[in-house]
């Protein structure tokens, strides 16, 4: 199971600032799945997020959940990653590894993103199209730190803290419950002032399913 991040200064430049946010996704992604996993009742579920249940050729994976925005944008999130996509700027994958946006110009991916192999073949977003991506990154990242508000202003401070006390490790640690919604805040005003090193080459990444 992988360990909770290392905590990390938001303002760093260049591979601190992308390594903070890979932490910072990670728990996050830890948590999306805890928040399903709730033993009251699955939190996505609640909130208005749908569930697609995967085919039977693709029984080992685990479900889709999505949620239409209000903006007019949807969010997918996935154990690799969370994807957001608008019909007017396209769609952004940011793989939970790497936070590396993956940009392409349509809004649905089809077949739906059962594992890391059906996901379509991203290129960098070319400079025409960076402004979409920044914009859609920025949305994204507004919206998770959107989520944990909510967490703790609906289900409270000791349920967050419940969720990060189940990750198994005694060697890193974890970023408090109380700070992870002014983390994403602050990784928003980072990634909006310096954006080029999302942008650098990567290497392939892969992940656990939620």
């Amino acid at each position: 199971m992988l360990g909770p991040p290392q905590v990390m200064d938001p303002h760093g430049a260049g591979d601190d600032l992308v390594q903070h946010a890979v932490d910072l996704l990670s728990q996050q992604v830890w948590c999306w799945g805890q928040d399903i996993l709730r033993p009251e009742g699955n939190w996505l579920l609640e909130i208005g997020f749908d569930r697609a249940e995967p085919p039977v050729e693709r029984e080992e994976c685990s479900s889709v959940y999505s949620l239409d925005l209000p903006s007019g944008a949807a969010v997918v999130l996935r154990g690799f990653g969370v994807f957001l996509a608008d019909r007017r700027r396209g769609g952004v994958f940011l793989p939970r590894y790497e936070f590396r946006p993956r940009y392409f110009p349509q809004a649905v991916m089809d077949p739906p993103p059962w594992a890391v192999a059906d996901l379509p073949e991203f290129d960098p977003p070319g400079q025409a199209e960076r402004g979409k991506c920044v914009s859609l990154c920025l949305e994204l990242v507004d919206w998770i730190r959107t989520y944990e508000v909510n967490i703790l202003e609906t289900l409270g401070l000791a349920y967050r803290e419940s969720t990060l006390e189940r990750w198994e490790s005694d060697q890193h640690p974890l970023l408090p419950a109380e700070e992870m919604a002014g983390a994403w805040r602050r990784l928003g005003v980072a990634m909006a002032d310096h954006f080029a090193p999302f942008l650098a080459p990567r290497d392939p990444g892969s992940g656990a399913e939620v």
